[in-house]
């Protein structure tokens, strides 16, 4: 069963996303700071990624940049959320290696589907 981490400071979106991911058949894990998701992702590599922006402390960006920069997690597949549909924005996270953003309130359908495909992608 793949491994889906879920990063989010906001409880009712961590809950609504795990729920989703769980109905999906994917094993579900949180964090709720990028702190938290990079000792998550050092324990036990996720087999994807959903990332949000906002975070306290270091930012969704700067989880993105430093598992980028890692060898070990550079292709692990990372989709971003965000509450801030800007296109700058969008570009930062593309360009830092995102492979995937999707903007808050989004479809949990077209959710499942890009964690779908980019899980077959990997395998």
């Amino acid at each position: 069963m793949a491994k889906v981490l879920v990063v989010d400071d906001e409880p009712n979106i961590v809950l609504s996303i795990e729920f989703l991911m769980q109905q999906a058949g994917f094993d579900v894990v949180t964090a709720e700071d990028g702190e938290s998701a990079l000792e998550s992702v050092a324990e036990t590599p996720p087999d994807l990624i959903l990332l949000d922006i906002s975070l306290p402390g270091i930012s969704g960006f700067d989880v993105l940049e430093q598992l980028r920069n890692d060898p070990r997690h550079a292709r692990l597949p990372i989709i971003m959320l965000t509450a801030h549909g800007r296109e700058v924005e969008k570009e930062k996270g593309l360009a830092l290696g995102a492979d995937e953003y999707v903007t808050k309130p989004f479809s949990t359908q077209a959710l499942v589907e890009k964690v779908k495909s980019l899980l077959v992608e990997d395998a």
